[in-house]
């Protein structure tokens, strides 16, 4: 790998960290940087799946206050999470990937949406007598949810951040500031990728010169993307995670057609 190919994929990575820990859309940056850098598709996924493990390791660093108290919370979300994680690995290792890729912007789509509308739709969900300050154990259809975030995750998982952080809106607690459920959804689609990255890295084609740069760059990134979106306003920054979604729904969309 070239000298620019290298300091190109350290550049995407920390634009990825960036993106990945403040608003779910780590893969917007790094896998089109894989693409140019030259791996073929397959590879471009499996490798940047790889890669953004150190996404977890930095978020996790940087959001020590966020997640103070969450240790049950991110337990339960975690095993959910990689379970659908190791799904989702074994179906883009054994099947054609064409039929579930044109779901995907419609997935994303659909978490941008739910993040818009958050407020209301919590409103709409919330038990009345759950607690203020303590989120909800997962219900049957919210685990359900988590499952097949983490089964995208480890399948695609371009903005499986923007769908984890739509699901665990409308099961946080009443008032949950928008930076503890952000953190809470970077460890959950985190367990997702590491599972997944296991797995790629035993028996599928993983550019591990591109993984290393691209990794050490999202580490740096999601270190400091957490403690962004502490001084960000949580409306305006809600908002514009959807519409990057959105966004990054029609490129895709555009992309399959």
């Amino acid at each position: 790998m070239s000298i620019g190919s290298s300091a190109l994929l350290v550049s995407a990575g920390v634009a990825s960290g960036l993106a990945g820990s403040i608003a779910g859309l780590a893969s917007l940056f790094s896998y089109p940087a894989l693409l140019a850098a030259g791996l073929p598709p397959v590879a471009a996924n499996v490798t940047n799946t790889v890669a953004l493990f150190s996404n977890t390791v930095g978020t996790a660093a940087g959001s020590r206050a966020e997640l103070r108290g969450q240790r049950d919370r991110l337990l339960r979300l975690g095993v959910l999470a990689a379970l659908g994680g190791a799904v989702g690995a074994a179906l883009l290792l054994s099947t054609p990937s064409s039929a579930f890729e044109a779901v995907v912007p419609w997935l994303i789509a659909l978490g941008s949406v739910l993040i818009l509308v958050r407020d209301p739709l919590r409103r709409l969900v919330e038990s009345k007598s759950r607690p203020v300050g303590r989120a909800a154990r997962p219900t049957f259809p919210m685990a359900c949810a988590i499952l097949l975030v983490g089964l995208y995750g480890g399948y695609f998982g371009a903005a499986s951040g923007v769908l984890m952080l739509a699901v665990l809106s409308l099961s946080a607690a009443a008032g949950e500031p928008l930076p503890v459920t952000n953190a809470v959804k970077n460890i959950a689609t985190g367990a997702a990728n590491i599972t997944a990255a296991v797995a790629y890295a035993f028996v599928a084609p993983v550019h591990w010169g591109a993984a290393v740069a691209l990794g050490a760059g999202a580490l740096v990134g999601s270190w400091v993307g957490p403690v962004i979106v502490r001084r960000l306003p949580e409306t305006p920054l809600r908002i514009a995670i959807a519409l990057a979604g959105l966004g990054l729904a029609v490129s895709l969309w555009h992309q399959g057609t």
